[in-house]
């Protein structure tokens, strides 16, 4: 009997994803794709527009912000939704919207994000990096986010 006994306690689904990679031109679309399928098995496929539009945001600005375009994401399935955060070692912490100029070419992303998503920051990391982050709460039939228990 040396058969190999699965723990009781496993989630038969992973909750959290996380990879670290150097973005490009084409990682959007990739990410987009890996955070659809975690979505799906999670059963929040309804926040898949949302979740896949804000970590585009996120990518893009890794890529034209992070000199060595490295970054880690984390996917992580939570009680009442979905949290993604994207983490580099690049120290400079982005501005706030009210800081972007109206007639600049960019600077919109944090404005679409807090159009988007529920809850969204930034956290200065360890290591002298940054940590930003958004959370899309998943909705009830009756509109409401599902209660904490």
């Amino acid at each position: 009997m040396n058969g190999y006994f699965p723990s009781i306690y496993a989630s038969p689904i992973p909750t959290q994803h996380r990879m670290t990679l150097t973005v490009g031109e084409h990682s959007a679309r990739h990410i987009r794709r890996i955070a659809r399928m975690h979505l799906e098995n999670w059963e929040l496929q309804h926040l898949t527009d949302t979740v896949e539009l804000a970590l585009t945001e996120l990518i893009a600005n890794v890529i034209r912000h992070v000199p060595d375009s490295r970054c880690t994401l984390l996917l992580l399935k939570q009680r009442t939704g979905v949290r993604a955060e994207v983490t580099d070692a690049y120290g400079q912490l982005l501005p706030s919207p009210a800081e972007s100029a109206p007639e600049s070419e960019g600077g919109r992303g944090l404005f679409l994000l807090d159009a988007l998503v529920d809850k969204r920051g930034v956290s200065p990391t360890a290591g002298g990096g940054k940590t930003v982050w958004f959370e899309c709460e998943a909705v009830t039939s009756h509109g409401r986010a599902e209660p904490d228990r």
